[in-house]
């Protein structure tokens, strides 16, 4: 089978076409015959590497995928050869206490798709059967494998670490990006307003459009001051964070009295200073997130598939041109999710 495969961290040039020998299902695994799959900034990590973590290379990348069950392995019931699916990419030991709880994303092995081991960057992929989602025929393939990472990150943000209610004032950094994309949806089906933050005033109409009630361009404004103005004297509820240094320490000060912040990520860095006297003073929460559970990865399914929730599409590239698709996921302009398609007769 063609897969991509990363050797050695660095620029684009170490993402290689590669033929590899089609994957066998071990017992309670599937293997899925790869459509499409979505790109997403773990997937530059595992390219150019992050100081201080070892990724187990050589590597297939690509957490988010969906295609068809190509074969399964001993003791699997629950789908067969033909089904559609979707790749719940968060996979775990399955028996701990953690995991019990249906909070996988907690258990001390857990791990995701091209990240810890081989994902759908190819024409085949081995996956736990518990982790394939059943696509309906209605469903584009395409769509199935843009939501999973990006909206259950983004659900479990907003709903399980910060209980978003109707009439929360939510400020989402970054509207553009995947994750951001996913909370503006998430933010409005629960009721909540949304003001959003973009690096240009494009993409700031396209988060308007996207749900937000307002938003501004942090390029050319101070966004301080324009949240403090749409969020009144009251103060934010929450704030949705992946950008770190740049924009965390700031928003503390922008927080309502029992305010949250949550943050899945640092693009812009992670070590920063934060002054903690309006934690203890307006008893904040600084919250961290990473993944969810495999039951909110299914509800959330459920909810894209109902129409509930709509993932953006920026682009398609076909596998070959994985490289520019990373170059692309590098522009400051990417509004969505960038797309992989691998199968063309896979629909």
């Amino acid at each position: 089978m063609k897969a991509i495969r990363v050797h050695e961290h660095g620029d684009y040039d170490v993402l290689r076409v590669e033929n590899l020998p089609i994957p066998e299902p071990g017992p309670g695994q599937v293997r899925i015959k790869v459509a499409w799959g979505a790109l997403n900034h773990l997937d530059t990590w595992v390219r150019r590497g992050v100081p201080g973590h070892r990724f187990p290379l050589p590597m297939t990348p690509g957490c988010d995928f969906s295609g068809v069950v190509d074969a399964v392995g001993a003791g699997v019931v629950t789908c067969k050869p033909g089904a559609r699916v979707a790749v719940a990419p968060g996979h775990s030991c399955g028996v701990c206490r953690r995991c019990g709880e249906g909070k996988q994303n907690l258990c001390h092995k857990y791990g995701i798709y091209g990240e810890t081991e081989d994902g759908g960057n190819a024409e085949f992929a081995v996956v736990d059967a518990h982790n394939v989602m059943p696509v309906p025929d209605a469903f584009p393939l395409d769509l199935a494998a843009a939501f999973p990472l990006a909206y259950l990150t983004a659900w479990h943000m907003l709903v399980k670490r910060c209980a978003v209610q109707p009439g929360d004032k939510v400020l989402i950094h970054a509207a553009g990006s995947g994750v951001s994309a996913a909370a503006t949806q998430i933010a409005r089906l629960h009721g909540a307003r949304v003001f959003v933050t973009a690096g240009s005033d494009d993409k700031v109409s396209r988060g308007v459009a996207n749900g937000a009630e307002a938003g501004v361009n942090y390029r050319e404004n101070d966004w301080v001051p324009a949240v403090k103005e749409w969020a009144g004297r009251g103060g934010l509820d929450i704030i949705v964070d992946h950008v770190g240094v740049d924009t965390l320490p700031k928003g503390l000060w922008l927080l309502a009295r029992g305010g949250r912040v949550v943050t899945c990520g640092v693009t812009s860095g992670a070590e920063m200073k934060l002054n903690m006297a309006p934690v203890f003073f307006k008893t904040l929460s600084v919250l961290g997130s990473t993944m969810g559970g495999l039951g909110e990865q299914k509800q959330v399914a459920d909810l894209v598939f109902s129409g509930s929730l709509t993932p953006i599409v920026d682009s398609r590239y076909p596998l070959e041109q994985v490289a520019d698709a990373h170059r692309r996921m590098n522009e400051r302009e990417v509004f969505g999710k960038i797309l992989l398609q691998v199968d063309p007769e896979l629909k």
